[in-house]
């Protein structure tokens, strides 16, 4: 779980880590965090931070649909090969 939540910081913070590198090597000085981001358009840099979290979100989610009773059956080896897993329904 704190994978996803690290992952999920770290897409909304891309575009302000972005900005500070690129004003860092354009400046050819480091004046500072403080100064750089003091100057920054941070609300431009949250919104495209939370845009990008948001459709990285979208992207990536899963779209199919499993119903709550469903069991997974991992794969199996029987009579000399591999039966892939799949999932099953319970009985109605």
């Amino acid at each position: 779980m704190i994978r996803i939540v690290v992952e999920n910081v770290f897409v909304f913070l891309l575009p302000s880590l972005l900005y500070v590198t690129w004003i860092a090597f354009k400046l050819n000085t480091w004046p500072g965090l403080g100064s750089i981001l003091k100057d920054a358009p941070l609300v431009t840099l949250f919104a495209l931070g939370g845009f990008l979290m948001l459709s990285t979100l979208a992207l990536i989610s899963s779209r199919e649909g499993n119903s709550p009773g469903d069991a997974y059956q991992p794969p199996i080896f029987r009579d000399g090969h591999i039966e892939p897993g799949h999932r099953t329904s319970p009985p109605s």
